[in-house]
């Protein structure tokens, strides 16, 4: 099925988030104990909700987004390009922004919503913050009432786990098997707290997210037994 699926109707995207607070101690008192309540299951022994807090950013109740990447491909001919772009700043606003991208340019049925892993994090979590911010759910994020076939979602982990639902691949695992060129990484996914909050650098955080949108879409053109992207067929706009 997936060979069905032309490149250019597929929008491949990631999402970078971090704590709704640089710290636990900047939540109210209510938040704080809501705090607790949650993560209990998650928290090691000995371990305190202000001590775990660094990891809010997971949730969508205790998180924010701080930059959406997304990815295209464009033919011209014989020529392939594919263009990548973030939307960062203000959440609200990227998430608006985001909105109007899905509601324009990639709004017929046609076009599918790809990421790794997206099934379970990037698309709930971009709905729910959505609808924390009052922003009505676009079309391609409103899944009530769709029946499985109806929903516009690619998932990269989930293709490649073929109906085994107890595996997990990360992606980076999944290059490497794929035998994908691994792009030097400044920094990983533990990182985007600190790099957010102490030291202050977004752009750092927007390279590492369009580095794993373009590699998402590696990935698709490794299952579709297509060539991989070459450097220069990469446009950052």
């Amino acid at each position: 099925m997936l060979n069905k699926v032309s490149l250019e109707d597929i929008l491949f995207l990631d999402i970078e988030t971090v704590p709704e607070s640089a710290s636990f101690t900047e939540l109210d008192e209510v938040r704080q104990a809501l705090w607790d309540q949650k993560s209990q299951y998650k928290r090691g022994e000995g371990i305190s909700a202000e001590e775990y807090y660094e990891n809010a950013g997971i949730w969508a109740e205790f998180g924010k987004i701080i930059c959406i990447s997304v990815g295209y491909f464009h033919f011209k001919g014989s020529r392939r390009q594919f263009r990548v772009t973030t939307f960062h700043g203000e959440e609200k606003k990227l998430l608006q922004e985001f909105r109007n991208l899905l509601t324009t340019h990639f709004r017929p049925q046609k076009f599918l919503l790809c990421a790794h892993n997206g099934k379970e994090f990037d698309f709930p979590y971009i709905a729910r913050r959505m609808i924390v911010h009052h922003i009505p759910l676009p079309d391609k994020l409103n899944l009530f009432g769709k029946k499985p076939w109806e929903v516009p979602h690619l998932d990269t982990m989930e293709l490649w786990k073929f109906g085994d639902y107890k595996h997990y691949t990360s992606l980076k695992l999944l290059t490497h098997v794929l035998g994908i060129p691994s792009p030097k990484e400044d920094i990983d996914g533990s990182m985007v707290r600190q790099v957010y909050y102490e030291d202050n650098n977004l752009d750092r955080i927007i390279e590492y997210c369009e580095r794993d949108v373009i590699t998402v879409a590696q990935v698709i053109l490794r299952l579709k037994n297509e060539p991989l992207l070459e450097e220069e067929e990469v446009l950052k706009v």
